[in-house]
């Protein structure tokens, strides 16, 4: 933990965005249990729940070639500001949402503020590179994780008692309020940076952009390994567990609240303990590790509280390997092309999330329960972890 806390006091910039994470995406979960909430709350159908989770990572996948390109042409600090004062009023119109009549723009809301999202992120990947030296990176990824997972714990262990106490509409409004926050956090940032070189045109630069990762397999290989990662998407499953098995216990939006809570225990503590011991051989343990926790949480489910330390395992391993196989494609790519490079990643990884989302809703419309495909996740990882073997001699 102190050199998580030695970068932080080191580096201001560094310390600026870790903070406007910590608030926005505990904001920004607040409004996602908001929005599931809303959902099962106007009885909406599996299919709606699914694309509605989908939507969360669809923009990033269509729009990656285009990002890419907007980050490595243009400087991170006016980026920043646009995207965040896109997501507050996005936020805001959520509450124009009251009926399913309305889920047409329920979408687009969710469209265009996760579109700007995954653009800011990878701005912001993009920039700790030419920033920090690779320990540093690894740390900063590291702390982003756990931000992360923190924020989400936090929200998720208190969204479900705000929203059963003060009601949907009110946490979109403290969503939006918090981003008021980030965006005056943001005027505080000074960053020092070159203007781009790159004089190419648009198409001519994703042109140049897929042509690197053409000749570079094993710098598209490890996006592809990270993008594994991204069948945590969890959120159709925990909804569909809600709505269904546990709906007797608690209300949905204290259900989906806990069993996200539980979960996020393990992304925090995984890293914490894990940091000094990971490096390339130790990852194919944890895939394995990730799969297996995956198992027992299908076992577990049949019991609302022992389903905890299921969502606990399947937590554990997933913010380190996630920092790691991150940290692995920024220092795998060159300096001129880390924007496209981290869009494309973003959209092998948000790809992959958009289609586990809509396929575990088509899954559970098929037959399959909970458990079936809960179990599927964690053969999944086992499968990546040998993927993942088969290229380790090449890192």
């Amino acid at each position: 933990m102190n050199k998580y806390l030695k970068l932080l006091k080191s580096n201001k910039t560094i310390r600026i965005l870790s903070s406007i994470q910590l608030i926005c995406y505990f904001g920004a979960w607040f409004s996602h249990v908001g929005i599931f909430t809303l959902l099962l709350e106007l009885k909406a159908n599996t299919w709606m729940i699914g694309l509605s989770a989908a939507m969360a990572f669809i923009p990033s996948v269509i729009m990656a070639p285009f990002s890419g390109v907007i980050i490595d042409k243009f400087k991170a600090f006016p980026l920043f500001m646009s995207f965040m004062i896109i997501e507050a009023i996005s936020v805001l119109m959520l509450l124009l949402i009251d009926s399913l009549d309305l889920f047409w723009l329920l979408q687009i809301l969710i469209f265009i503020r996760m579109g700007v999202t995954g653009i800011y992120f990878q701005v912001e990947m993009s920039l700790l590179p030419k920033i920090l030296n690779n320990d540093e990176l690894r740390l900063a990824n590291e702390i982003h994780s756990i931000i992360w997972a923190l924020s989400y714990t936090l929200a998720m262990a208190l969204a479900g008692f705000y929203i059963d106490y003060f009601g949907v509409y009110n946490s979109f409004l403290f969503d939006f309020i918090l981003y008021l926050i980030g965006i005056f956090l943001l005027t505080k940032l000074n960053i020092k940076e070159e203007k781009s070189q790159i004089n190419l045109k648009t198409f001519e630069m994703i042109k140049d952009g897929i042509l690197y990762l053409k000749s570079n397999p094993l710098l598209l290989n490890l996006m592809i390994i990270h993008g594994f990662v991204a069948v945590t998407s969890y959120d159709t499953l925990i909804s569909i567990l809600a709505g269904n098995n546990y709906k007797n216990i608690l209300s949905i939006s204290l259900v989906i609240g806990l069993l996200n809570t539980f979960r996020a225990f393990g992304l925090i503590i995984g890293p914490i303990v894990l940091s000094k011991l990971v490096n390339t051989k130790v990852v194919f343990i944890l895939f394995i590790t990730q799969g297996i926790g995956l198992i027992i949480w299908a076992l577990l489910q049949f019991n609302f509280y022992l389903s905890f330390i299921g969502l606990f395992l399947t937590g554990f391993s997933t913010s380190t390997i996630w920092s790691y196989t991150y940290t692995l494609v920024q220092t795998h790519s060159k300096k001129e092309f880390y924007g496209r490079v981290m869009a494309y990643c973003d959209m092998i990884f948000l790809g992959i999330a958009a289609i586990t989302s809509i396929l575990t809703g088509i899954l559970y419309d098929l037959g399959l329960d909970t458990f079936d495909i809960t179990c599927l996740f964690g053969l999944h990882f086992i499968i990546s972890a040998f993927y993942y073997k088969r290229i380790l001699n090449k890192i």
